[in-house]
C-alpha cells in the first residue's frame, strides 16, 4: 500500500516539477544577444553550394542580405488580394507576403477578429528570390500588372486568382513572380518566369524563406505549450524541429541538402511551408538576422533551389508550393511525405495517429466534435475495462485491510523491519498485490496522453462547439463549469481510494485534486471534458467494484 502511495506521490511530485520548470522558461527574460552574435547575424545569406542542371555551371553567388520585414511596406506598394480563403497583402517591395488572414478562422483572443497567419506583429513574412548579381530578390521593387484583386464568390470559371509582380535586373533579365489562389485551397503557387535577352546562358538559384521572431503566437497557454519554430523534412533525415534558440549556434543540427523535402514554420494549430515538387537537389538554411532599427534579431529559414540553365534569348521558369494554412493532416499528408508530422505527438505518434482517425470517424458519424470526444473516451475505457477492473479490485481489497493494516502499524510502528514483514504476511493471507491497483493504470497511461495530445494538437477542435456555453473546445471555459466538475470528480476518486495509513500522505492525497484542478481552469475545454468523462466513468466502475467487494466481505464475515 505504502508503495503504490509513494509511486504516485513521486509522479505528482515531477509532474509539478515540470510545470513549474515551463512556468519559469515561459515568463524569464529573454537573454541578450552578444555584439559578436549581432555583428554575424549581419552577414548576407549562405551562397549556393549546389549546382544547377545544367552541366558544369558555375556556383551561383551570395543572395543579398537579408532586408528587415518591416521595411516591405515602406519601400513599395501593398496589394490586397482577396479569395474565399484568405484576404493576403502583398507588397512589390520584393512580392513578398507580409500579411495572411485566414478568414475563416477567428483570432485566438479576440474572436471578433480574423486570424493573421503571415503577421507584421510577429515579423513573420514569406519572401524569395534569385541569386546571383543584379537579379530581382526581396530587396527589388517589382511593378504589379493589372488584373483582378479578389476571387469571385460565385465560383464558376473564376476558380484561381492570379497576381503577377514583373521586374527587370540590372543586368536586362526580366523576371515575373507570379502568385496563383485556388478557391478552397490552402495552395498558393509561386512561380517566376525569367527571361534572359542576354548573349550568354543565365545560371541562377532562386531562394525561398520565412522571416519571423521568435515570439510565441498570442493566447499560447503558459501551461501548455506547443512548438512554435522552424521545421526540416527530408525522406533520409525525417522530421526535424530547430529552435528558435539554437539558431545561429552550433546546437541547429538539420538536413542541410538533400533531393527531396520542404521547410515548414510551425505553430499551434497552423503551419506554413515552402513544398518543392520533384527531385531537384535543394539546399536548407537557418540564421539570425538583423532586425533593423534597434530591433531583436529575426530568423530566416528557407531553402535553396536551382533553376535550369537559360539559354541566350530563351526564357527559364520555376515552380514552388506555398501552403499557409491549418494543420489538417489528411490535407497535408496529400500534399507531400511528412508534412502531417507537423501536428506534432512526440514519441506518441504512433499511438496518436490511430487514436485521431476513430475520432475523425466518430465526428463523421455524430457531427459534433464535443461528442466524438465523449464516445471516443467510452470506446477507450471499454476496451481497458478489464485493466480497469483489476486496478479496483486490487483498490477495494485494500480499502477492507485498511483498519488491519493501522492497526499493525500502532502495534509495530516502532520496527519498522518487523511491520514490512506484519505487512506482507497480511497481504498474502488476503491475497492482495500491494501494486496490482498501479501496474494496470501504468499500462493505459500511453494511450491516454497520446489521447490529450491528439486534443490539444488537432486543429479541428479550434471553433469547434459542444453544447451550451462551450462553443471553442480549443479555448478554456468561459465560467469554469467542466475544471470544477474536474475537481470534484477528482475529490470523489479521492474519497473511494484506500486512505494512507500515513496521516501527512493522507493530507497530500487529498490536496492533489485541489492543486492539479486549478490547472485545468486554463486547459481547452475539450481536454477537460476528456478528463471529466473519464474520472465519471471511472468513479461509476470503481463504485460499482468497490460495493461489490466490500458487500461480499460484510456477508463472508
Amino acid at each position: 500500500m505504502d508503495n503504490r502511495r509513494l509511486i504516485l506521490l513521486m509522479i505528482f511530485s515531477i509532474s509539478l516539477v515540470m510545470l513549474w520548470d515551463a512556468w519559469q522558461k515561459y515568463n524569464q527574460p529573454k537573454a541578450p544577444v552578444p555584439a559578436a552574435t549581432q555583428a554575424a547575424a549581419a552577414t548576407p545569406q549562405p551562397s549556393a553550394s549546389l549546382q544547377p542542371g545544367a552541366a558544369a555551371a558555375p556556383t551561383a553567388p551570395a543572395a543579398p542580405a537579408a532586408a528587415p520585414a518591416a521595411a516591405a511596406s515602406a519601400g513599395g506598394e501593398t496589394i490586397t488580394i482577396k479569395t474565399d480563403l484568405f484576404t493576403a497583402d502583398v507588397s512589390t517591395l520584393g512580392g513578398d507576403l507580409t500579411r495572411l488572414e485566414l478568414t475563416r478562422y477567428t483570432a485566438t483572443e479576440d474572436k471578433s477578429k480574423t486570424f493573421k497567419l503571415f503577421d507584421p506583429k510577429h515579423r513573420y513574412v514569406a519572401q524569395s528570390g534569385l541569386i546571383g548579381d543584379g537579379l530581382p530578390n526581396h530587396r527589388t521593387v517589382f511593378a504589379a500588372t493589372s488584373g483582378p484583386r479578389e476571387m469571385a464568390k460565385d465560383g464558376g470559371k473564376d476558380d484561381k486568382l492570379q497576381l503577377r509582380l514583373e521586374a527587370t535586373g540590372a543586368n536586362g533579365v526580366k523576371v515575373a513572380k507570379i502568385y496563383t489562389f485556388s478557391r478552397g485551397s490552402y495552395l498558393i503557387n509561386v512561380d517566376y518566369e525569367i527571361g534572359n535577352p542576354g548573349q550568354q546562358p543565365l545560371t541562377t538559384h532562386a531562394y525561398y524563406q520565412f522571416q519571423r521572431d521568435d515570439v510565441k503566437p498570442e493566447g499560447e497557454s503558459k501551461m501548455v505549450s506547443t512548438f512554435t519554430g522552424p521545421a526540416v523534412y527530408t525522406g533520409e533525415e525525417k522530421y526535424q524541429k530547430i529552435s528558435f534558440e539554437d539558431i545561429g549556434k552550433d546546437k541547429a543540427k538539420f538536413a542541410k541538402t538533400a533531393d527531396n523535402g520542404w521547410l515548414a514554420m510551425v505553430q499551434h494549430y497552423f503551419v506554413s511551408a515552402w513544398v518543392p515538387q520533384g527531385k531537384d537537389k535543394r539546399e536548407f538554411y537557418a540564421r539570425k538576422i538583423d532586425g533593423g532599427n534597434g530591433s531583436p534579431l529575426v530568423t530566416a529559414t528557407g531553402l535553396i533551389m536551382p533553376v535550369e540553365q537559360i539559354a541566350p534569348g530563351g526564357t527559364g521558369r520555376q515552380s514552388i508550393t506555398l501552403y499557409a494554412g491549418p494543420q489538417e493532416q489528411a490535407t497535408l499528408k496529400k500534399l507531400a511525405d511528412g508534412l502531417e508530422l507537423v501536428v506534432d505527438y512526440g514519441w506518441l505518434t504512433v499511438v496518436a495517429v490511430p487514436i485521431f482517425w476513430v475520432l475523425q470517424a466518430i465526428h463523421s458519424l455524430l457531427g459534433n466534435w464535443g461528442w466524438a470526444i465523449i464516445f471516443l473516451t467510452i470506446g477507450i475505457k471499454l476496451i481497458f475495462f478489464p485493466l480497469s477492473a483489476a486496478s479496483y479490485k486490487s483498490m477495494a481489497k485494500m480499502r477492507t485491510v485498511t483498519p488491519r493494516l493501522q492497526q499493525l502499524k500502532e502495534r509495530f510502528g516502532d520496527d519498522r523491519q518487523r511491520l514490512n514483514q506484519e505487512m506482507m504476511k497480511l497481504y498474502q493471507t488476503e491475497k492482495i498485490n500491494p501494486l496490482g491497483g498501479c501496474l494496470p493504470i501504468v499500462v493505459q497511461i500511453p494511450v491516454f496522453i497520446a489521447l490529450y495530445w491528439v486534443l490539444l494538437g488537432a486543429v479541428e477542435m479550434r471553433d469547434a462547439p459542444w453544447l451550451g456555453w462551450i462553443t471553442d473546445l480549443s479555448s478554456a471555459d468561459p465560467y469554469y463549469v467542466l475544471p470544477v466538475i474536474m475537481v470534484v470528480s477528482m475529490i470523489i476518486q479521492t474519497k473511494l481510494n484506500p486512505t494512507p495509513p500515513d496521516p501527512m500522505q493522507a493530507k497530500v492525497m487529498m490536496a492533489m485534486p485541489f492543486i492539479f484542478g486549478v490547472m485545468f481552469f486554463w486547459f481547452p475545454s475539450g481536454l477537460v471534458l476528456y478528463w471529466v468523462v473519464n474520472n465519471i466513468l471511472s468513479i461509476a466502475q470503481q463504485w460499482q467494484i468497490t460495493r461489490m467487494i466490500e458487500g461480499g466481505g460484510k456477508k463472508a464475515a
